[in-house]
């Protein structure tokens, strides 16, 4: 009998693509096109200045990774770590949670991120056939010579 459990690869498969999109629309141009801006813009809310770099680069290859499904549980809790900062020292969940309009973006990329960091990739995806992650490991029968 078919089940809502079959769509479970492709859930977790548009889940990588939607959040790498994203990630990877944001961190573009961190990188590569006004680079000096977002470090300043880092250095203005109290960061320091490498930030801007490093926001771009776990945001961009994080993003890449995420599409290709590689290394995922690494790269979704390195994205997870930066939007909990976010949410933290420039969205002020945990200072204003009432105000939901202010954090409701950040708060959903780091839950998505935190759900590949939980489940990992899925088998759609080069983690799955490289490492064969998720797959549940069979023994074989003892044979008796």
């Amino acid at each position: 009998m078919w089940s809502l459990d079959n769509l479970k690869p492709l859930a977790l498969f548009l889940l990588r693509l939607a959040l790498a999109v994203i990630f990877v629309h944001y961190g573009y141009p961190k990188l590569f096109v006004h680079p000096r801006q977002n470090v300043q813009w880092f250095i203005q809310h109290g960061f320091p200045g490498y930030f801007g770099y490093l926001s771009g680069l776990i945001e961009f290859f994080g993003g890449l990774l995420l599409v290709a499904g590689l290394f995922t549980r690494i790269a979704a809790l390195a994205l997870f770590v930066e939007m909990v900062v976010a949410l933290w020292k420039i969205h002020g969940l945990f200072s204003h949670p009432a105000a939901v309009q202010n954090y409701q973006f950040p708060l959903m990329m780091a839950v998505g991120a935190f759900t590949l960091v939980a489940v990992g990739a899925g088998v759609v995806s080069l983690d799955y056939a490289f490492f064969r992650e998720g797959r549940k490991l069979q023994r074989r029968p003892k044979t008796h010579a």
